[in-house]
């Protein structure tokens, strides 16, 4: 079906994905400005069952999911016994003891395991049902009003960060109002077979709304702007959540623990290593990760994440730095672009941020 769209397929994670369709700079403001459709099949679906499901959560995850209503989601990780981050994820409490695990998609086989190993002990089943599900994205302001009268949910009855059993074109799905764009958005779970019927039936119903079929490179743009970390970038097992600003999602005082709270306590004694900061370049040229960030001729840190920001209009890069440096940016930073150092300036994270008018 992708192929039929005129898609330009890549490797991913061992998935072959739609990196764009045609223009990713069009596919990014569609999303902006009306709605994208994104398959996101990719992505990782493990279940925690059980009467010990969320106890057997707590012990693995940072977060408290025992505290989780059913039909509520939160952003979560697991870490290491050192802090480091293995994976992040989003958590769906199906029912009372149910569990959606949604993991990235190089990280399934790691979160799956090490589920199953912190499990041990307690009455929960983890079960990796990555091949039961596909994944269906709609985002964007018009994706509400596209979706409504293929579903038999009222949306606006639907919170964000909440998901339930529902019909999408007369089938059986767990849709969610959840997404990795900065804008309002659903995420539908459904069987393999179902998934190009109900490609189809959005596709059809936003094509007069300008929604158009969007791909990775739309998708990467699209979370940059709106600040949200990608693994293996932002996060990986050198790096502690509080490394990435997201120190909210360690909930140290759960009771019983977890793993890696003892390394991650120490960590939010001592402070972070370095922080996460967002930079904009006044110069066409784009930072990509890895490039050195300058203060004066001295590294100060390195960059995760850069693309042209379509839009600011302008390069942006989310960048790892020395902690003094975000106190006191004098002399000016740069980023060392192949020998050249380009003037950044420092900039609040997200870069951009949805109206909610």
């Amino acid at each position: 079906m992708h192929q039929q769209l005129g898609a330009t397929l890549t490797g991913f994670a061992g998935w072959l994905m739609p990196l764009r369709y045609g223009s990713e700079t069009a596919e990014h403001l569609a999303v902006r400005r009306t709605a994208g459709l994104f398959d996101l099949s990719h992505m990782g679906e493990i279940t925690v069952t059980g009467p010990d499901a969320a106890a057997a959560l707590d012990h693995a995850l940072t977060g408290q999911l025992s505290a989780v209503t059913p039909g509520r989601a939160r952003y979560t990780m697991m870490c290491a016994e050192d802090g480091g981050v293995l994976d992040d994820l989003v958590v769906y409490r199906v029912a009372g003891e149910q569990f959606l695990v949604v993991a990235n998609a190089a990280n399934t086989a790691t979160v799956d395991a090490e589920l199953r190993r912190r499990s041990a002990g307690f009455d929960a089943r983890v079960t990796d049902q990555t091949a039961d599900y596909a994944l269906i994205a709609i985002q964007g302001p018009e994706a509400a009003g596209v979706l409504a009268p293929l579903t038999d949910v009222p949306l606006g009855d639907l919170k964000y960060y909440a998901g339930q059993r529902a019909s999408v074109t007369g089938r059986a799905v767990w849709l969610a109002r959840t997404g990795y764009t900065g804008e309002d958005g659903f995420e539908i779970f459904c069987p393999p077979d179902d998934a190009e019927p109900i490609w189809h039936a959005l596709a059809n119903a936003g094509a007069p709304a300008g929604l158009v079929p969007a791909g990775l490179a739309a998708r990467d743009t699209l979370r940059l702007e709106a600040g949200m970390p990608l693994y293996g970038n932002e996060l990986g097992p050198d790096v502690t959540p509080y490394d990435a600003g997201l120190g909210r999602v360690i909930k140290l005082e759960k009771p019983g623990g977890f793993v890696g709270a003892a390394a991650l306590a120490e960590r939010a004694k001592a402070g972070p290593r370095r922080v996460l900061a967002g930079l904009t370049l006044a110069s066409r040229r784009v930072p990509r990760h890895g490039y050195a960030v300058l203060a004066g001729r001295r590294a100060c840190g390195i960059v995760t994440s850069g693309a042209p920001s379509p839009t600011l209009g302008t390069p942006i890069a989310m960048a790892y730095l020395e902690p003094d440096v975000i106190h006191d940016p004098e002399p000016g930073l740069a980023v060392d672009i192949r020998g050249r150092a380009e003037p950044a300036d420092l900039i609040d994270l997200p870069f951009y941020r949805r109206s909610r008018a």
